[in-house]
């Protein structure tokens, strides 16, 4: 009890429990703001007469919008969200203006913020806020009600003929409100890439994934408003939730639960902020509203608590395990153990007694297209459901329990194989009736370990090939679409199918765009994108052609955060809050690597490097926990000063505490 008592305090208290990264050239890619009072860095527009505008950039002075429709655009710099507050220096009482926010530059514009609340053809519902008349001279704050979750670009409009003068324009930071430095890590990454353009690509990028996370996590009473509001305006003051701060998938919008994007986001929040109070509160609150009788999850949470979805009922499963595995949170998984085992009797209940396969009948998913019937990105989840399930059931003492989740997983795996692997195309098909092979399943199959050897994930990581252009891996299944969440999973499959190359070009090719393009924040991660580079995500998918509604900050695209730790720096947990690890160098043609991340037992650091004479690797993990190194070369190996003769398949075993690798050529 004593241990358990020290884990609750430490996921009580979260982030300030864990030490802090330490300090290194990393730091100066991190886009997390100093202060959570932000102030602009750059003036992105002027229309008309404004006086002394540069005057509002840091704060430095003030400025005046001389007459009506007189308009000034202030770039925060980097992704913000939050509360703006304005010191009105000079007004008359006709004074009055109004704010228009936007993520994108390509809606910089004082008549409209970018869409949150509901997708538009003409991409104006939200409209803007409006500072009526009469203005007071002093200290203005928006109302929390419309709140801004993300946003870079500002616009502020004289909407009054009387001039008016202006200062101290600065965004209280909503998002992380139990955290007061944004910039206070618990794990870091650092790498050179000696291919991009940008040398410095990869930690930019590690960065980028972990600060759109820290957008997505967010106070309880903040999410959009359902019904969604009157044209012309937005509120984000629902509830989300059983309690907060809380997890959610975008910072202007959804602003609601996802679990299908957990998968993706809680791997990268893990290894950067490890700040997983957010994470079990997002599952709790899905846990709270199963359907009692049924067994069913909800595909999202409060306030849009969308029904339907086999896939996301699954990913809340999924995501279960991998809060378990991170914390070693066993009183919580205890906690909701009942409802766990109900929804996963749910999707068994689903399985086909001839086929031997769920019958997805829930169709809501990420979006793409099909799904249906016996469809193998459904009976990949599924599968990683018992898998997890069986390893939970462990945990918690039932040994039965757990014998019958792995006998099904097994069962599993042998049909999926059997129905679902197209020789022909050396994939697997989405369905029975095609011989379209989605990159969604091929991509699950891998990383789940459904392939039952190492050619077929060859094979899978060459066919995926076949999808790509210049900016990303198109989705079959979502046809002129390149969608980063699954772009995530199709990563950790070419790095598990030993394709580094290959996953590192597809890094470069698609988050390179993303994390470069000028349509974009150029600090955190876009939802999802067109296969030409245009904005217009999903534009015949649910978003009614509104460019301006799509999310510019996204968890479910933040892959590359966990996958250059688990794969290229190597770094990895193997059970329950690392008390076993594992690490296994991706050298990806890079020179170097290091980084770490922390877990209630301590902290988990290394460093490679390769020289022409060989291989070195320094490690250091907590004391009492043990782990395996495999060496992604081969030659003379001398552990901490000692010759040591690796195991067969050259993997070396190692205790904890501080350990120095070398290999020479």
């Amino acid at each position: 009890m004593r241990y358990i008592s020290l884990l609750a305090i430490l996921l009580l208290f979260g982030l300030s429990t864990y030490a802090v990264a330490p300090a290194g050239p990393w730091d100066a890619f991190n886009f997390a703001p100093n202060s959570k009072a932000v102030y602009p860095t750059a003036i992105r527009q002027v229309n008309g007469t404004v006086q002394s505008s540069q005057a509002l950039v840091a704060n430095s002075g003030s400025a005046t919008l001389v007459g009506r429709g007189s308009w000034v655009a202030l770039d925060f710099g980097v992704e913000v969200g939050g509360l703006i507050s304005i010191s009105f220096n000079t007004v008359k009482s006709t004074s009055s203006i109004s704010l228009s926010f936007t993520e994108s530059p390509l809606f910089i514009r004082p008549t409209a913020s970018d869409d949150s609340s509901f997708p538009s053809a003409n991409t104006t519902f939200d409209g803007v806020l409006h500072v009526a008349a009469p203005l007071k001279q002093g200290l203005w704050q928006q109302p929390a009600a419309t709140l801004r979750g993300g946003f870079r670009f500002l616009t502020i409009v004289n909407t009054a003929d009387a001039s008016i003068t202006l200062s101290n324009v600065s965004c209280a930071i909503s998002f992380m409100p139990h955290v007061s430095n944004l910039r206070e890590y618990t794990g870091y990454f650092f790498a050179e890439d000696p291919v991009f353009s940008d040398k410095n690509f990869l930690t930019k990028l590690w960065y980028a994934g972990a600060y759109t996370i820290q957008t997505n996590i967010v106070p309880l009473n903040t999410g959009r408003k359902v019904p969604f509001a009157p044209a012309g305006t937005w509120f984000n003051n629902a509830s989300l939730g059983v309690a907060g701060p809380i997890i959610v998938d975008g910072a202007k919008r959804d602003r609601a639960v996802w679990p299908g994007d957990m998968g993706i986001a809680v791997p990268s929040q893990f290894v950067s902020t490890n700040d997983l109070i957010p994470t079990r509160n997002a599952l709790s609150t899905m846990f709270a509203a199963i359907n009692p009788t049924t067994g069913a999850l909800p595909e999202s949470g409060p306030p849009l608590s969308q029904q339907g979805s086999d896939t996301y009922h699954a990913w809340t499963l999924i995501g279960t395990y991998n809060y378990f595995l991170y914390t070693g949170d066993l009183v919580w998984v205890q906690s909701i153990w009942a409802n766990y085992t109900k929804a996963v009797a749910f999707l068994e209940g689903k399985v086909d007694k001839k086929i031997g396969l769920m019958n997805v009948t829930g169709l809501r998913d990420w979006a793409r297209l099909g799904g249906g019937g016996i469809n193998s990105a459904g009976n990949a989840l599924l599968y990683r459901v018992l898998v997890t399930a069986s390893e939970l059931a462990s945990h918690v003492n039932n040994p039965s329990l757990a014998t019958a989740y792995a006998k099904n997983a097994t069962t599993l795996k042998t049909n999926f194989n059997d129905v679902f692997w197209l020789s022909s195309a050396g994939m697997y098909r989405d369905n029975q009736t095609t011989t379209l092979c989605p990159q969604d399943a091929n991509s699950f199959a891998v990383v789940f370990n459904l392939t039952t050897s190492s050619a077929q994930d060859a094979s899978i990581s060459r066919g995926l090939t076949k999808n790509w252009n210049s900016i990303g891996s198109i989705a079959p299944e979502l046809p002129n679409t390149i969608s980063p969440f699954i772009g995530g999973f199709e990563l950790q499959a070419h790095f598990i199918a030993g394709n580094d190359n290959v996953a590192m070009d597809l890094l470069r090719r698609e988050w390179g765009f993303m994390l470069y393009t000028p349509l974009s924040v150029e600090s955190t991660l876009l939802e999802g994108f067109n296969s030409d580079g245009s904005i217009g995500y999903r534009g015949d998918r649910g978003y009614n052609q509104d460019p301006a509604y799509v999310s510019h900050a996204h968890g479910w695209s933040s892959g590359p955060t966990s996958a250059l730790t688990f794969f290229v720096l190597g770094l990895t947990v193997t059970s329950p809050q690392g008390k076993t690890w594992a690490v296994a160098p991706h050298l990806s043609g890079l020179n170097a690597a290091e980084g770490e991340f922390a877990t209630p037992l301590g902290v988990f650091n290394a460093r490679w490097s390769v020289t022409t004479n060989g291989f070195s690797l320094a490690v250091s993990t907590p004391q009492g926990t043990g782990g395996i190194v495999t060496l992604p070369v081969k030659g003379g190996v001398l552990v901490d000063g000692k010759t040591v003769i690796p195991d067969a398949d050259n993997t070396l075993k190692l205790g904890g505490g501080p350990h120095s690798v070398s290999v020479s050529l």
